[in-house]
């Protein structure tokens, strides 16, 4: 039991002094070349946007850090404090012991921790996001979307975890190949109504007007034979000044959504060379992959739980009573932010090797320097910092950095 024990709570601060001493790095790295602009950004990034850069970096990171303690906080609680036990017992007492009485308690924790981070998510976005001019959301669009998502959450989410514990209660030993196999239905489903039922709820979207940049983009679906249902433009602008470019949707509910703050900031062939980046992780099926990985991923988690569940001094050296699938799920939902760091390093080495492969797709099909521009702008007017600590890029970065995509699509121009 001790063995348990102190495997857990030492695999937890380690893991959570390592991600400490990374973030550390990182901001003492940004904050000593806050005034250093590389040679690819003189022309576009002044010093002083440089340094605005750096300060928002550091005050993210000092978030980050808030976030890596309340992570490491509600785990002890729950655990060594006793308190997920607690509350389980609060739960049966309530609801009586039963599927239900197992709903609500992973409700209740879900709850639970997103209101322990509702403060670091409300200072993100009314304290450094506003001292920064990023938000322009107000006060009561933010408490509409918080309700907008717990209403919606409750709605998909509390079928799902009851068709979870009932395939987990009737399906014998291998109850976990077949919650994955639900798990896998609910997502794909998800993806595929999110563009037309979900989306629309917290956005509005109108269709891209007609112009060059709707010309080009047409031409480059056309060259890279990508089928959309259509192109929108998202509302962006409502909540944040940040821009931004993505796909959703499957199949034929599959669409192209650029922010507005995207078009009024990047000229038509530099939202082209954009998305045709965005169109190179098609072509390299790379989203395909990232789904894929994320489905194996969770169906590795889920026999882990079962194996977990067949070892009761597991649960009594974490102080969390009798062993039961709810008391489980509820633990990994707690444990995986902090566990989470190799996965983290294995996809981030994977992710960012795929940017590299959609900017030279992006190369290819409309040229390197109007991406280049791109990149340039959208890195200044975000205010992302050009320099990187190559230890925390390692672990945590899922995209090279801003020096290493330039120099790397530069090579295109020079026939490297």
């Amino acid at each position: 039991m001790d063995t348990v024990k102190w495997l857990f709570y030492g695999g937890a601060m380690v893991f959570g002094l390592v991600r400490a001493v990374l973030i550390a790095r990182q901001m003492r790295y940004v904050w000593r070349r806050r005034m250093d602009v590389p040679e690819a950004f003189a022309a576009r990034v002044e010093a002083t946007q440089q340094l605005h850069a750096a300060e928002y970096t550091l005050a993210k990171n000092r978030l980050a850090l808030l976030q890596l303690v309340l992570e490491i906080g509600l785990l002890m609680l729950a655990t060594g404090l006793g308190g997920l036990s607690r509350l389980a017992q609060i739960v049966t007492s309530l609801s009586g012991a039963g599927l239900w009485s197992g709903v609500l308690l992973l409700v209740s924790v879900v709850l639970l921790v997103s209101g322990a981070e509702l403060p670091l998510e409300l200072y993100r976005k009314f304290g450094v996001e506003t001292r920064f001019g990023f938000n322009t959301a107000r006060w009561r669009d933010v408490l509409r979307d918080m309700l907008f998502q717990t209403m919606l959450g409750l709605v998909l989410g509390v079928p799902l975890i009851f068709a979870v514990l009932w395939t987990i209660a009737r399906m014998g030993q291998h109850w976990w190949l077949y919650a994955w196999l639900l798990w896998v239905g609910f997502n794909v489903l998800l993806m595929a109504v999110y563009p037309v039922w979900i989306a629309p709820l917290f956005n509005r979207f109108t269709p891209l007007p007609e112009g060059e940049t709707k010309d080009r983009i047409g031409q480059l679906l056309q060259q890279c034979q990508f089928a959309a249902e259509g192109l929108y433009v998202m509302d962006g602008s409502k909540r944040s000044r940040h821009g931004n470019a993505f796909f959703t949707g499957l199949g034929r509910h599959r669409r192209i959504v650029l922010f507005d703050t995207l078009l009024e900031r990047l000229q038509p062939v530099e939202i082209e060379a954009v998305l045709a980046h965005e169109l190179g992780h098609f072509h390299h099926r790379h989203v395909l992959g990232r789904m894929l990985g994320i489905f194996v991923v969770s169906l590795g988690l889920l026999w882990g739980v079962a194996q977990v569940m067949q070892h009761p001094v597991f649960f009594m050296a974490l102080n969390l009573g009798l062993p039961s699938a709810p008391v489980a799920l509820a633990l990994l939902l707690l444990a995986l932010p902090v566990f989470s760091l190799p996965v983290q390093v294995l996809t981030g080495m994977l992710s960012r090797r795929q940017e590299f492969q959609a900017d030279d797709y992006a190369a290819e099909k409309v040229g390197a320097r109007p991406l280049i521009e791109a990149l340039v702008r959208l890195y200044r007017d975000n205010a992302t910092s050009l320099y990187s600590d190559p230890w925390y890029s390692l672990c945590f970065d899922s995209h090279p950095n801003a020096q290493q995509r330039v120099t790397h699509l530069l090579t295109h121009e020079v026939g490297v």
